[in-house]
């Protein structure tokens, strides 16, 4: 008997019959049928799911294509890196451990861009799967369009089933191994830092809305706020895009129209560099004897702003070592549940940060 989730079975059989329709028929993912079937991954699979597929594959008389998969598992010495911005120093430094790590074992980190275009990380992981590559390390955020993040999960399970491996930084797919930023820790960090100095109207410069990382840092200041008996009122938050410019167009039309704030969170240190600028040349407020700022990420650059810049340090570049030695070790034992590192957040206090004024 058919399983009761399967769709239509295929009019084809025997060697017309692909590895999807498998998948389909079982209920299961494409990843999951060609770790049955083909035993590519790393993890294991329950025996349930197993019955299923094999049960499928018979049913469809599928064969499997032997040549075409050995030829699809000989794989080259690239390692892809798919980031938002190449000149995004949170990115520059993933890449500089990522690069670290990978030349230990003579591989080749190659690093393409978004953008911030889901479109473009498909088409990126597709060009690395024709390429052969041995891995790819997801450094983006991922998006709470449900379109796009389902294509996604579609193209990894495709570049899982010729034998690569997919590792994020941050996160993304539950079923995928993960190097897990603390950005919801980070955000509770940055407004309990503030709260401790004094202040207590406190806004925040945000992100792009669609991205995944933006929302647990926001959702993290929020928490945050609640837990010390306070609130983030929605007119206190503005948005703008992860850059310099956005950041500075954000923190002036916030302070402008809420100029009763003393202290203000900036969801990354770019845009925190731009919010400085609009701050001091823009609108004329000194920082920190006007308005505290503390930006996230501890980029490089952050201690070199006048004034130093008070910010959530996160281990960028420890973040991309420990993707690029996940994607290697092989993990034997590893059970069907993916594996998960997860990095801690920090709070560094500068310049940018003081007592508020008094009223």
């Amino acid at each position: 008997m058919a399983n009761p989730r399967s769709r239509t079975r295929p009019a084809r059989t025997g060697s017309g019959v692909t590895l999807q329709q498998v998948a389909e028929h079982a209920g299961v993912s494409l990843a999951t049928a060609s770790r049955v079937l083909h035993g590519s991954g790393t993890r294991t699979v329950g025996e349930e799911l197993r019955r299923r597929v094999e049960s499928a594959a018979e049913e469809l008389r599928y064969i499997s294509n032997a040549p075409a998969q050995a030829l699809a598992r000989s794989t080259s010495a690239v390692v892809g890196l798919i980031v938002h911005d190449v000149a995004d120093p949170y990115f520059g430094a993933i890449a500089a451990g990522a690069m670290r790590a990978a030349r230990e074992h003579r591989l080749m980190v190659m690093i393409a861009a978004t953008f911030r275009e889901p479109g473009l990380e498909l088409e990126y992981l597709r060009g690395l799967r024709a390429q052969r590559a041995r891995a790819v390390i997801l450094a983006g955020s991922g998006t709470t369009d449900a379109a796009a993040t389902a294509r996604l999960a579609e193209e990894i399970a495709g570049f899982e089933a010729d034998g690569g491996r997919v590792v994020c930084i941050g996160e993304r797919d539950p079923e995928l191994d993960t190097v897990a930023m603390a950005n919801h820790a980070g955000g509770g960090l940055a407004v309990r830092g503030l709260w401790e100095l004094g202040h207590r109207r406190i806004g925040v410069v945000s992100g792009p809305e669609e991205l995944l990382t933006v929302s647990q840092r926001l959702d993290g200041a929020r928490d945050a706020l609640r837990s010390l008996g306070a609130r983030l009122d929605p007119a206190d938050v503005r948005t703008g895009d992860f850059t310099r410019a956005g950041g500075r167009a954000a923190a002036v039309r916030l302070l402008t129209e809420r100029p009763d704030l003393t202290g203000v969170l900036v969801l990354n240190d770019v845009m925190a560099a731009g919010a400085l600028a609009g701050l001091r040349d823009d609108l004329g407020l000194s920082v920190p004897d006007r308005v505290s700022v503390v930006g996230f990420d501890d980029v490089p650059f952050a201690a070199d702003l006048r004034p130093s810049l008070s910010t959530v340090r996160l281990p960028l570049e420890a973040a991309g070592e420990a993707a690029l030695r996940l994607l290697l070790d092989p993990a034997p034992d590893t059970p069907a549940s993916p594996r998960r590192i997860p990095l801690d957040a920090d709070l560094v206090l500068r310049g940018s940060t003081a007592a508020p004024p008094e009223r």
